[in-house]
C-alpha cells in the first residue's frame, strides 16, 4: 500500500547518494517537514565492489543514448540494497550516479531509475532533481545548499557559516542563518571550488592501486611542486564568479602537471592543489564566514585539513564538531529535498546554481497499489 504524503507536517524521508568518488551509497532518514530539520535516523552505507567501480568508472563521461545497461544495473542493485536496510521511510529521495555534467553545453546526466527503485520497495521516491534546474539555465549543481541552510539554522549558527563538501570535487555554500528562507535573497551562496578527491583517488588508483590516499599519509612524506601548483591555478574556472559547476573530470590534465614527480610529492601536490582551490573560492564569499564545516571524505585527510586551516582566516572543523554527520549529510540532503519537492517548495534558486528563478526540481515515482 503506497503511503501517503501528506502537504504538512513532519516526514521521515529517507535520503541516498553515490558520488563522485565512486566508493559507494550512503542511506539516511531524517525528521523533516522541508522546512526545518527536526532530527535525524538510522543510516546505512553500502560500498562498491572493484567489480561494480570499475563498471561505473567505464561509464563516466557518458551521456543518454550510450549503452549503460551495465551501470545502471549496479546503481539499481547497489540502491535497493542500501534503501532496503534502513526502515521507517515514507518517502525516498534518489539522486542516482552522475556520469557527466556539463551545464553550458548538454546539460547533467544522472543514471538510476527512480520508478523502478519504488516498485522494488513499495515506497514513493523522488529523483531526477537536476534536470528542472538546468532547463531554467542554472547550473544543476550543487544541490545541498538549501538543506545547508537548514543545518545552520539547526545547529543556532546566528552568523554566516560556510559548508565545504570534499567529495570527487569540492563544493562550498555560504550560508545566512538569518535569513528565513533558503530562496531569500542574499541566503546562500554556492558554488564548486574545484577538485578535491578524484585527482587524488586517480593517481593513487594509477600508481598503487588504492583507492585513496588513506589518511594522507603518501602525502605527508611529500613535498608540493610549487610550478605545477601555479599552473593549476592559471586554469580560467578560478577567475568565474560564482555560481559555477564542474563535471568530475573537468581537471583530469591535474595528473599531467604531477606527472613527473614521485608518488609522495604527486600526492602532496595534488592535495595542495584542492585545498588552494578552495582558498580561492573563498575570496567570492559575500562576507567572511565565521567557520568552515567540513564534510565528505576530504575531512578524514589531515593533510588536506591542515592545509585549508593554514590558508584560511576562520576556524575549519569537521561537521561532527557541531554535531553533524560528515558521512551522511548529502544523503539527508536528498531526504530533505524530496520532502520539498512533494511540497512544491523550491530546490534551488539564483544564488545557488544561477537557475533565473526558484524552482522545484524533481519528479515522484510512486509503486503500484497492492490489492
Amino acid at each position: 500500500m503506497n503511503r501517503a504524503i501528506s502537504n504538512s507536517g513532519r516526514v521521515w524521508a529517507l535520503g541516498a547518494m553515490s558520488g563522485t568518488s565512486l566508493d559507494g551509497v550512503d542511506a539516511a532518514l531524517i525528521d523533516t517537514d522541508g522546512r526545518r530539520i527536526h532530527g535525524f535516523g538510522a543510516s546505512h552505507y553500502r560500498g562498491y565492489t572493484a567489480d561494480e567501480q570499475a563498471v561505473l568508472s567505464a561509464a563516466l563521461g557518458r551521456w543518454p543514448g550510450d549503452d549503460l545497461s551495465a551501470a545502471e544495473k549496479v546503481v539499481l542493485r547497489a540502491h535497493i540494497e542500501a534503501l532496503g536496510a534502513v526502515e521507517g521511510a515514507a518517502l525516498i529521495g534518489f539522486h542516482g550516479q552522475t556520469l557527466a555534467h556539463d551545464p553550458g553545453g548538454r546539460g547533467t546526466h544522472q543514471i538510476g531509475d527512480g520508478a523502478a527503485l519504488a516498485e522494488a520497495l513499495g515506497v514513493p521516491v523522488v529523483w531526477d532533481f537536476r534536470s528542472a534546474d538546468v532547463r531554467l539555465g542554472g547550473q544543476g549543481a550543487p544541490l545541498a545548499p538549501f538543506f545547508h541552510h537548514a543545518c545552520a539554522q539547526f545547529i543556532g549558527a546566528t552568523a554566516p557559516v560556510a559548508f565545504l563538501n570534499l567529495g570527487g570535487v569540492g563544493n562550498l555554500t555560504w550560508v545566512d542563518p538569518t535569513c528565513p528562507n533558503p530562496e531569500d535573497t542574499g541566503a546562500l551562496l554556492a558554488f564548486d571550488t574545484g577538485p578535491a578527491n578524484a585527482p587524488i583517488n586517480d593517481l593513487m588508483m594509477a600508481r598503487r592501486g588504492l583507492p585513496f590516499d588513506d589518511g594522507g599519509r603518501v602525502a605527508k612524506t611529500g613535498t608540493v611542486a610549487e610550478g605545477a601548483l601555479e599552473m593549476f591555478l592559471d586554469e580560467g574556472y578560478f577567475l568565474r564568479m560564482p555560481p559555477k559547476s564542474l563535471d568530475r573530470d573537468a581537471f583530469k590534465d591535474m595528473i599531467d602537471l604531477v606527472g613527473e614527480l614521485s608518488d609522495a610529492d604527486a600526492a602532496a601536490t595534488l592535495t595542495a592543489m584542492s585545498a588552494t582551490a578552495v582558498l580561492r573560492g573563498m575570496e567570492h564569499c559575500p562576507t567572511p564566514p565565521s567557520q568552515v564545516l567540513v564534510t565528505g571524505g576530504g575531512r578524514h585527510n589531515p593533510v588536506m585539513m591542515d592545509m585549508l586551516r593554514a590558508a584560511l582566516d576562520c576556524p575549519v572543523a569537521p561537521v561532527e564538531q557541531v554535531g553533524l554527520d560528515g558521512d551522511m549529510l548529502e544523503a539527508q540532503a536528498f531526504g530533505y529535498l524530496a520532502v520539498r519537492v512533494a511540497r512544491g517548495l523550491p530546490t534551488s534558486a539564483p544564488g545557488t546554481t544561477g537557475v533565473r528563478a526558484a524552482v522545484s526540481g524533481g519528479t515522484i515515482s510512486r509503486p503500484k497499489e497492492v490489492m
